[in-house]
């Protein structure tokens, strides 16, 4: 069974009711297969591929979406990830895309060494 945010991470990857068939349930089942760790590493892939695109508001919805999946039990870095991910919707306002783009690729660097993704 499927979480919620593997769910998320499949309808943002592969798109929402998209690809019947055998191929769209292969896939879904490898979503279903990644670590929470590796939702994250995803999602911060499909940031960097719309921000390249300049897909606004696939960028401000995947700012969303990292927004929400923070656990501020753990309320430090938390704060700290929620306010980056404010100061990126705030560069994508003012079309400060390249600012943005730093940003979450050093997040996703950071993430991937931590652990150990490609």
């Amino acid at each position: 069974m499927s979480t919620a945010a593997q769910q998320m991470a499949f309808q943002r990857a592969y798109g929402a009711g998209t690809g019947k068939g055998a191929a769209s349930g292969y896939l879904e089942q490898e979503v279903n297969q990644w670590s929470p760790e590796k939702i994250i590493l995803k999602t911060y892939d499909l940031f960097i591929v719309s921000c390249k695109k300049r897909d606004i508001v696939k960028m401000n919805r995947v700012l969303v979406t990292l927004m929400t999946s923070l656990n501020f039990e753990h309320s430090e870095p938390a704060t700290r990830l929620y306010r980056l991910y404010e100061y990126c919707q705030k560069c994508i306002a003012e079309q400060r895309f390249d600012d943005a783009l730093h940003i979450i690729e050093t997040l996703r660097t950071t993430w991937a060494q931590a652990f150990n993704f490609k």
